[in-house]
């Protein structure tokens, strides 16, 4: 025979458990516990006829063969009728609470650590396919709501969600839900109520406070969980514990309303279970108030660490004079992207300045006035140790966004609602610790991938800085495109370190130590260590940026690791990799760039990101081709509202990004996707339409893989010049962005050639002549814009480009001179002839050639010499 129970003191989710329990094992009976919760009674005494419920003693106890429990995983929580179980009666237990306990030949536990143990059951009885009646979903519903908090809690999973969901759609009455989950207060209760009100005393620990209230009465009363979270919410305490002795019995309850306090440990000390948040007991061995006694010197293992001011708050805080205009401090807040900032006198704080203060000013004309006239002078404050929640409350309280964070009488932080959002969200730094923001990257670490992609050499590099930077006090990153190569499997050999604290210190501390060399950059607050075995790598201090105006070069000041990431192009360029002994190899990522990469997605990290770099328009172009990633809908949006802003941009800088898009990626995806973004014309200006330039391109390519043209990073210009329409004022613009005299001259040849070009030319040898001490590459995008309007020009620079790498310097002076020619200006001239000869017949060998050369260039030179 089997048997249903679940834990005494029965509530919703415990009654819902056994419901679904009888579901899966019909044979089964079901017996109630001695005790329910009041809401439970109530909910029964409507509805207990459609139960096939068990009257225990109506069982034959010895045979039973085994037990089905449900909502816990111990037999002492069933009260007495634990007690009339037959000994080691087999078990199979259904339970989501605390962490799952150790099977044993006649105990097996079906454990999931979900929101509501009626989640397990339904996910069983989804498995075997079973129908739920309306009626069924409604109580499994009061089971999953009650102990949820109408998914509300934060022990509620996705997949409470997801039962939930199947719930509704399976009949269940929100109505019936609301109506019975809590159930108001009987008579009876309300006296206990008021009792445990009259007997109630707040202690304080570490930050938060537990009241414990103590009452010891001779009738036994119900519903003293109802009883216990409606003390809570009155007290607005973080937690209470309620012990009542109730006839030879003292019930204990406990609630929590913080996150930092778990009372669950203290609950299992006694007996009983439960969740962090919502745990009870039962002993008949102690009274209430030595009971209280011993929880009173157990809080402060209740209580967690807590995140406070001082691991959320942003420092160093930039803070101004009280006589400091109101325009300079207007274009502070711009350059910072802050809200506002703390004033401060001697060190003192003397008021706060924010925005909204601010434009009011400038409204009224008064930019030249100091902030003294404008600022709040009693501004909220908070100290270090401020716990996160306090900071909520008083933001709420007070309507304030911003609390200077004050130790011994100075500005030590800010905390903004920005800080306690990304806390809240799972973004708070840990203490000791920068945080990562996503789950993903909290699980990830990247020193297996970085000991396997990086030489060994390198890899033992970056261990070496890292431990010498964190015993010099500073935490060392590896920071950049590194990082994100690490995540995709990349090799990617370029080190960039970025510490918090001094890099030109560190790298004259590695210098003197290890030895080799260290160049320093004060201005920029950099380093370049130089190891002994002639490694090169690039140290920087942890710093953010700002941008006087839109295109303008970066200003420097230091700050955190956090802000340099910030100040980066893209999410999956902001990660960095701890490079510290006591975490090598962790990610940080404060801005999911990891869950980017793995979504594929180029994203900014702000929207001024292109007009502060527009230059990042054309990067993000060049990453969209090399990972086969596009940018998501808002970064895509700004670069086509922010292409116009490269026309004020250096050309050098433009042509360091265009350069890397047509040679390293592809001029035919920059092309394309430069139309897309309407950034073609401010790169460009006399660019032709896109499909000339794809038609020229394909010629191009086809070209240069028939005649192995050398792929160099100076042929850019070249093909940027293929990209144009060939007038004057096209040629001077392409070369105006060469880096270099080589990649100028290649323009000017092509331009040359353009220019010397005949419709007449039909014989190579005549090529030859015009294309003469002109390069391949030149030669080519002539070819191929010529070749795209007329398939036979295509074939032609085939033709000759191929037979011109074959003549060449296959008759050279010395054979003239072996033939009785004397050397002299005319050698060069005879040289071009005959090669030109050779490309007309590429059939000839050497020694017809030379015989062609005796025949007509020793009668030309007798002639010459007649004359």
């Amino acid at each position: 025979m089997q048997v249903i129970l679940s834990h005494t003191n029965l509530d919703f989710d415990g009654l819902a458990s056994m419901m679904a329990a009888k579901k899966l094992h019909p044979d089964a009976s079901l017996v109630l516990p001695d005790k329910c919760q009041s809401a439970v009674e109530h909910y029964l005494a409507i509805h207990k006829d459609l139960f096939s419920i068990t009257d225990e003693r109506h069982l034959d106890w010895d045979n039973i063969t085994q037990v089905i429990l449900t909502d816990t995983s111990s037999l002492k929580r069933t009260g007495n009728i634990g007690n009339r179980l037959p000994d080691e009666v087999p078990v199979l237990c259904y339970d989501h609470h605390g962490d799952p306990p150790h099977s044993t030949s006649t105990f097996t536990c079906i454990h999931k650590k979900y929101g509501a143990c009626i989640t397990l059951l339904l996910e069983k009885i989804n498995e075997e396919a079973l129908d739920i009646s309306p009626f069924e979903a409604t109580l499994f519903a009061l089971g999953l709501y009650s102990d949820t908090g109408s998914l509300s809690y934060s022990s509620t999973c996705p997949e409470d969600l997801l039962a939930g969901s199947r719930l509704l759609q399976a009949g269940a009455s929100l109505e019936v839900v609301e109506q019975f989950k809590e159930a108001p207060l009987s008579g009876d209760e309300q006296t206990l109520f008021r009792a445990l009100m009259d007997n109630m005393t707040i202690e304080y620990y570490d930050g938060v406070d537990a009241a414990i209230a103590v009452h010891e009465q001779e009738s036994y009363t119900g519903g003293l969980a109802s009883i216990a979270s409606l003390l809570l919410s009155v007290t607005g305490s973080d937690a209470i514990f309620c012990l009542v002795r109730m006839n030879d019995k003292t019930f204990i309850t406990a609630r929590s309303a913080s996150d930092r306090i778990n009372v669950l440990p203290v609950i299992q000390t006694l007996g009983g279970g439960g969740h962090a948040k919502a745990a009870s007991a039962m002993r008949k061995d102690l009274s209430p108030l030595v009971l209280a006694d011993e929880l009173r010197q157990q809080l402060h293992e209740i209580s967690g660490s807590d995140t406070t001011a001082k691991d959320i708050m942003s420092t160093p805080v930039r803070v101004v004079a009280p006589h400091t205009s109101v325009v300079d401090v207007s274009k502070m807040l711009y350059r910072y992207g802050h809200t506002g900032f703390p004033v401060t006198e001697n060190g003192r704080l003397a008021g706060i300045i924010s925005r909204r203060d601010v434009d009011k000013a400038l409204h009224h004309n008064l930019g030249h006035a100091p902030v003294k006239g404008y600022m709040s002078t009693s501004p909220v404050t908070i100290n270090p140790d401020t716990s996160l929640e306090k900071i909520q409350a008083v933001m709420m309280e007070k309507n304030v966004g911003r609390m200077p964070v004050i130790d011994c009488g100075e500005v030590v932080g800010i905390v903004s609602r920005s800080n306690v959002i990304e806390a809240l969200h799972g973004k708070s730094p840990k203490p000791k610790a920068a945080t990562e923001t996503s789950r993903s990257a909290a699980r990830t670490n990247l020193a297996f991938s970085a000991k396997s992609r990086l030489s060994q050499n390198l890899f033992n590099l970056i261990t070496l800085i890292g431990n010498r930077a964190s015993a010099l006090n500073m935490k060392p990153y590896l920071i950049g495109g590194i990082v994100r190569d690490l995540i995709l499997g990349r090799d990617n050999q370029d080190i960039d370190i970025v510490v918090e604290g001094n890099a030109i210190e560190l790298g004259e501390n590695l210098a003197a130590s290890e030895g080799g060399s260290v160049r320093t950059h004060e201005a920029f607050k950099t380093a370049t260590w130089t190891s002994p075995e002639g490694i090169k790598v690039d140290l920087t201090s942890a710093r953010t940026e700002y941008y006087d105006y839109p295109a303008a070069l970066p200003q420097v000041e230091l700050s955190d690791i956090k802000e340099d990431l910030y100040r980066r192009d893209f999410t999956i360029n902001a990660m960095g990799m701890s490079l510290a002994p006591v975490d090598f190899g962790r990610l940080i990522d404060f801005f999911n760039g990891y869950l980017d990469i793995r979504g594929g997605i180029i994203k900014v990290l702000y929207n001024l990101s292109f007009t502060e770099d527009p230059t990042r328009v054309l990067r993000a172009m060049r990453f969209e081709h090399r990972f086969s990633f596009h940018m998501d809908e808002q970064t895509e949006t700004l670069a086509r509202n922010h292409g116009r802003t490269l026309s004020s941009v250096s050309k050098p800088r433009i042509a360091g990004e265009l350069s890397r898009l047509l040679i390293e990626e592809s001029p035919v995806f920059f092309v394309k996707r430069a139309a897309e973004l309407d950034v073609f014309r401010y790169i460009l200006s006399s660019h032709e339409d896109v499909i000339t330039c794809l038609s020229r391109l394909s010629v191009y390519e086809e070209l240069a893989k028939q005649v192995n043209l050398e792929k160099s990073i100076h042929n850019w210009t070249a093909i940027l010049t293929l990209l144009s329409d060939f007038t004057p004022d096209a040629f001077s613009e392409c070369r105006s962005y060469a880096h270099n005299k080589q990649e100028a001259r290649y323009v000017s040849e092509i331009e040359s050639i353009s220019s010397a070009v005949r419709p007449a030319v039909i014989k190579l040898s005549e090529w030859h002549r015009i294309l003469e001490g002109k390069s391949s590459v030149a030669s080519a995008v002539f070819f191929a814009k010529a070749g795209s309007e007329d398939q036979a020009i295509a074939e032609m620079g085939r033709l000759y480009l191929t037979g011109r790498e074959q003549v060449k310097n296959r008759i050279s002076g010395q054979d003239l001179i072996k033939l009785g020619l004397e050397p002299g200006p005319d050698f060069k001239e005879w040289l071009l002839e005959i090669e030109g000869k050779w490309l007309d017949e590429p059939n000839l060998t050497k020694d017809d050639m030379l015989r062609w050369a005796q025949e007509h260039l020793l009668i030309r030179a007798s002639e010459n010499e007649t004359e």
